[in-house]
């Protein structure tokens, strides 16, 4: 078995990518509510700060801050992965192995992490969550976007109302650079 290390630093700030088992799904935007009770519900019990967030169809991308002295982003993202999965209606295949597990065939098992170093390291993947949408031809400007937390950003000042909108350029950041 792959041995998987993970950075851990209480307090830190945090990348993430979680798919869905099914890439071809769109279960993240379609049962949106069930996936926001399910942050919800967590954060009540694990707070967390949500710095950028978006959610696409089969996956989602997030830059979260843990309390200080907290470093279990990982119980945070299970927690969050099995009360979306108890809340959906048992229809998916799934394989042998996951029936055997007691698994559901929602989430892919593992997520994609990265900490982060500093303040650019942190621009550049607050701006690679909130492209993520344009970047998967999802919509011709990221303001058109629902489900994410530019929204947000816009609100408070920290992007102009038409960042990322027709022309703009995807850099590359988020997993592997992509």
């Amino acid at each position: 078995m792959p041995d998987y290390r993970r950075n851990r630093i209480p307090g830190g700030c945090y990348f993430f990518t979680v798919n869905l088992l099914d890439r071809d799904s769109d279960a993240l935007v379609v049962h949106m509510d069930l996936l926001r009770n399910a942050v919800r519900k967590v954060r009540s019990r694990r707070p967390f700060h949500i710095d950028a967030w978006v959610v696409l169809p089969d996956h989602m991308h997030a830059v979260w801050t843990l309390p200080p002295g907290d470093s279990d982003y990982s119980g945070r993202w299970r927690a969050i992965k099995i009360a979306f999965a108890k809340a959906l209606p048992k229809t998916e295949w799934r394989s042998p192995r996951r029936i055997a597990k007691g698994e559901r065939g929602i989430w892919q098992r593992r997520f994609w992490e990265h900490t982060i170093r500093d303040e650019a390291d942190y621009a550049a993947h607050v701006d690679y969550v909130h492209i993520n949408p344009l970047k998967h031809g999802l919509v011709e400007a990221v303001g058109d976007w629902p489900h994410s937390s530019f929204h947000r950003c816009v609100a408070r000042g920290v992007y102009p109302g038409d960042w990322g909108g027709a022309g703009a350029v995807v850099v590359g950041h988020g997993e592997r650079g992509e």
